[in-house]
C-alpha cells in the first residue's frame, strides 16, 4: 500500500489542523491505520490508531480529548483532526499502515508502510 499525507502546516497555541492521509495499492478492510509524530531528537511514537474493519480506535494519553481519528471508506483516506494545539505537539506526522489485530496496536513494528511525513508546528 502507498500512503499520501497532507495537511500539517504551522499554528499558534490552542489552535486546529486537520492531517489527511490516502491509501491507494491495496483494500484496507484488514488493515489498520494509524498517526505517528517524531520530534527532533526523539524517538517516532504512536498517536492515534484505527482498524478499518470496525473503526475502533486508540489514543495516546497525551492526545486523548484533542485529537480524533476517523476514516472515509470511499476515498480510502483516513484523517487526524487536531484540536487545542499545544507547542509539545510539535513533530513530523507520519502516516502508517498494517495488518489488523485484535486491538490497534500502537508500535511502529506493527506497521509495514509509512508515508513521507508532514510537518506540524506549533508556536506559543
Amino acid at each position: 500500500v502507498q500512503l499520501q499525507a497532507s495537511g500539517g502546516g504551522s499554528v499558534q497555541a490552542g489552535g486546529s489542523l486537520r492531517l489527511s492521509c490516502t491509501a491507494s495499492g491495496r483494500t484496507l478492510s484488514k488493515t489498520s491505520m494509524a498517526w505517528f509524530r517524531q520530534a527532533p531528537g526523539r524517538e517516532r511514537e504512536f498517536v492515534a490508531g484505527l482498524r478499518w474493519s470496525n473503526g475502533m480506535t486508540n489514543y495516546a494519553d497525551s492526545v486523548k480529548g484533542r485529537f480524533t481519528i476517523s476514516r472515509d471508506g470511499p476515498k480510502n483516506a483516513v484523517y487526524l483532526q487536531m484540536n487545542s494545539l499545544k507547542p509539545e505537539d510539535t513533530a513530523v506526522y507520519y502516516c502508517a499502515a498494517g495488518p489488523a489485530s485484535y486491538s490497534v496496536s500502537d508500535s511502529t513494528s506493527n506497521y509495514n508502510a509509512w508515508g513521507q511525513g508532514t510537518q506540524v508546528t506549533v508556536s506559543s
